[in-house]
């Protein structure tokens, strides 16, 4: 008669660690561990950048209010920015008025354009076609902004001159106008490839269930494929608008450097990173309140571009699809 024996204690599941270095040499599991810590070095140097910057900006923008005894509701509503005025006026209104005027002029152009290159590259565009067609779209993106502005000075606003001035309507060399072209031209390539990627990663069975119910090649892009899509276009409206609220030397040859609230397109406007550059390229002495007001409308801008990507982020956590 056979005794049995008792079973083998089991062994213990191997953790990650013993996964992760099994198999590995000493040798390679030092190199392993040489590019895990320069990999956490460079993601800490990202977030310690970002957080020197945000120090830099609050301390400077706190030396500013305190040395120019300005209130914060003065800086953020006041209409008048004249830094030279005794006593001296630091009114940002202007330049947020001329910001988004800008952001919103270049998005009226890039988004519809953007969106509709990028419904045609997705759906109806040959393979071939295509393959040439996105490249050569992204080409505009590699163009340096300040052509951009050269371009305005030098042929956008001509134009509007030949066109608008025949019919009594004066157009100053800058205007705002030039530069809501200009920087809506820019800002297609952002638009229409983000968008083009995440439309052309909806499932082509989506595609397939509306042709079968007979469904034309229109209605499935507009009621099937943008709306599956739809949270990746919105982000990437949305970080367009945040390049236009950014962009600098194409607003400065095109919109000029004049801080003022107006409602036409043909006046000359000022933006927060015109300013800067006039601050920085001037005589403003160090330390003065005219140096250190760059440092709070730099803040302003930084926390505007900040909400703009929460946004984005909301946007995408919020009506991502996931396909399998």
């Amino acid at each position: 008669m056979t005794i049995p024996q008792p079973a083998p204690p089991p062994r213990p599941a191997a953790t990650l660690e013993d996964d992760q270095w099994a198999g590995h040499s000493p040798r390679q599991a030092i190199v392993e561990a040489v590019v895990s810590s320069l990999l956490a070095a460079a993601a800490i140097l990202t977030v310690m950048t970002t957080v020197g910057i945000v120090l830099v900006l609050t301390v400077q923008s706190v030396e500013f209010f305190v040395h120019s005894h300005t209130g914060i509701l003065e800086f953020l509503l006041g209409t008048e920015l004249k830094p030279e005025a005794d006593p001296p006026r630091f009114g940002i209104l202007p330049l947020v008025w001329g910001t988004f005027a800008i952001a919103l002029g270049s998005s009226c152009i890039a988004l519809p354009v953007g969106l509709l290159s990028a419904i045609y590259l997705s759906e109806y565009a040959p393979r071939k076609l295509r393959k040439v067609l996105k490249p050569a779209l992204e080409l505009l993106a590699g163009i340096p902004t300040i052509v951009y502005g050269y371009l305005a000075l030098l042929l956008v606003t001509p134009v509007l001159k030949a066109v608008m001035e025949p019919l009594g309507v004066r157009v100053p060399q800058f205007n705002a106008l030039s530069a809501c072209i200009v920087v809506g031209v820019m800002i297609i390539p952002l638009v229409s490839s983000l968008s083009e990627d995440v439309l052309s990663a909806v499932p082509r069975g989506l595609r397939e269930a509306a042709y079968g119910l007979g469904a034309t090649k229109f209605e499935v892009s507009t009621r099937v494929v943008l709306p599956a899509a739809l949270s990746g276009v919105v982000a990437s409206f949305i970080l367009a608008i945040s390049r236009a609220v950014g962009e600098t030397m194409a607003v400065v040859l095109a919109a000029g450097m004049l801080p003022q609230i107006r409602f036409s397109p043909f006046e000359s406007l000022e933006t927060m990173t015109t300013y800067i550059v006039q601050v920085i390229s001037g005589e403003a002495s160090y330390g003065s309140s005219k140096y250190l007001s760059l440092f709070a409308v730099g803040l302003s801008l930084f926390l505007i571009t900040l909400t703009l990507n929460i946004i984005s982020g909301l946007v995408l956590r919020r009506y991502r699809e996931v396909y399998q």
